[in-house]
């Protein structure tokens, strides 16, 4: 199906069982649930997907279960991955073979080449299929910066690079990217705490992370910033920014997931090199996670308990 690159589109979770397995039949209910409370598409695979401990069949398994359960409600989008470009380019005709609607690009693991080597890697996925594809761009996580230049390069060369996840965490990027890329090209938001301020600069779209736990106040926060309503969309947020941070420190997975678990929809398990959190760090997680449940309202967008 056709890709928009817009909207809240969740880089979503992988449940696995008390064996540390996939759940597929969760993973199946979890993608549903979130386009029932508005999300506009899937992505699969990702960082928070815990992509890099899946292996190449549970990967390809996890995209044909996703896509399968939605049954053409919503795009589903493949995060491609790997330490080798062959690897890179079987994974991204895999999840073309597997229905899926479009690919999210990231620069190869461990190795940090020069833009020659790293636009040689991105082109070879990009060549791989006619789907869709958007850039991530995370300097943070990845130690490979996609400058606005570089993005407006590749995006001459390749009709099929549509967007780019944003996450250098400097809303700046927006502005510049905005600035010389066509109006077509689609800016996805990939820090959560910086939805708001990147809307404002011309984003389109959120790939987010928290919206695993709430997707309703997700979409509704997206919507009210979108549509410039100011008062409410500060109280959503104000309320949401304990959580929204979670997004942007190394255990974000442990802590997003962990947040799931709260909230009744998924569990806190981890694969290694992870382990779930203990101690402080768990009581300090839950304390956030309790306080923000305590002072939410059934209705999102009502004002909310101040901070």
């Amino acid at each position: 199906m056709t890709i928009t690159w817009q909207g809240v589109m969740p880089a979503m979770t992988t449940a696995f069982d008390t064996s540390l397995e996939v759940d597929y039949p969760f993973v199946a209910r979890h993608a549903n649930w979130l386009i029932d409370n508005g999300c506009t598409g899937i992505v699969a695979l990702g960082s928070l997907g815990e992509g890099a401990t899946l292996t190449h069949a549970e990967k390809l398994r996890v995209l044909t279960t996703i896509v399968k359960a939605l049954n053409g409600r919503a795009p589903v989008v493949a995060g491609i991955s790997a330490l080798s470009t062959p690897e890179a380019v079987a994974l991204a005709t895999g999840a073309a073979e597997s229905g899926c609607s479009g690919l999210m690009v990231l620069p190869p693991y461990v190795y940090l080449g020069d833009w020659r080597e790293t636009k040689a890697h991105v082109a070879a996925i990009l060549k791989a299929t006619s789907l869709s594809c958007m850039l991530y761009n995370n300097p943070i996580a990845y130690g490979v910066d996609f400058l606005p230049e570089q993005v407006q390069e590749l995006a001459s060369e390749h009709t099929n690079l549509n967007a780019i996840k944003e996450s250098s965490a400097d809303v700046r990027r927006i502005a510049a990217l905005r600035s010389i890329m066509p109006a077509a090209f689609r800016l996805m938001v990939g820090v959560d705490d910086a939805i708001v301020e990147s809307l404002n600069m011309g984003a389109c779209g959120w790939i987010a992370g928290l919206v695993n736990a709430f997707p309703k106040e997700s979409v509704e926060l997206f919507k009210l910033a979108s549509n410039g309503e100011r008062e409410k969309t500060f109280d959503l947020y104000r309320w949401f920014l304990p959580l929204l941070r979670m997004d942007t420190v190394p255990k974000f997975v442990q802590l997003i997931k962990l947040v799931q678990e709260e909230v009744g929809m998924g569990n806190a398990r981890v694969r290694p090199p992870r382990l779930t959190l203990q101690g402080a760090e768990l009581a300090q997680a839950k304390e956030i996670i309790r306080t923000a449940l305590d002072r939410q309202v059934s209705d999102a967008g009502k004002k909310l308990q101040p901070v």
